[in-house]
């Protein structure tokens, strides 16, 4: 089991928020809240405050990525065997509506063959209080075992 999901098991949502954003500090822009995480698997709210707001007062895509990019990150961790890491590499996105609500990121990776190095393509869906999908991205994450 990995280390952050030995963390996430040992400290519980709120918690391993926090220490997300002590680790990685600029996912604390977005002020993340972690519903779920599981190998393949990771749930993540933001809240629509003004800090994430653009010049329309919807939530910026920026944001929005960055909510993409710590979901797929943190699932892609606690997926991958004990002797690889990895990096991310590429980000593809499509806005598909404005984000005018708190927001829900879900990267489901539970097709992906985690147990072999290489590049891996890790979908997330972003959707609003009512379900509607804002934004879709693909994290392409490079997956290589750990040098010994």
């Amino acid at each position: 089991m990995s280390q952050l999901h030995e963390l996430y098991k040992a400290t519980g949502n709120d918690l391993f928020s926090k220490k997300i954003c002590e680790i990685a500090p600029y996912f604390g822009t977005i002020n993340p809240q972690f519903v779920d995480l599981q190998p393949g698997y990771s749930e993540v709210t933001m809240p629509n405050t003004q800090e994430v707001h653009n010049h329309l007062g919807t939530v910026h895509a920026i944001a929005m990525c960055n909510l993409a990019e710590i979901a797929a990150g943190i699932m892609t961790d606690v997926s991958i065997p004990e002797t690889c890491r990895w990096i991310p590499i590429g980000m593809n996105v499509r806005y598909l509506a404005k984000a005018k609500t708190a927001l829900r990121g879900i990267a489901d990776g539970r097709e992906i063959d985690w147990n072999t190095p290489g590049d891996k393509d890790v979908p997330v869906s972003i959707t609003d209080t009512d379900g509607i999908e804002v934004c879709a991205a693909f994290i392409t994450v490079k997956v290589s075992l750990k040098k010994p």
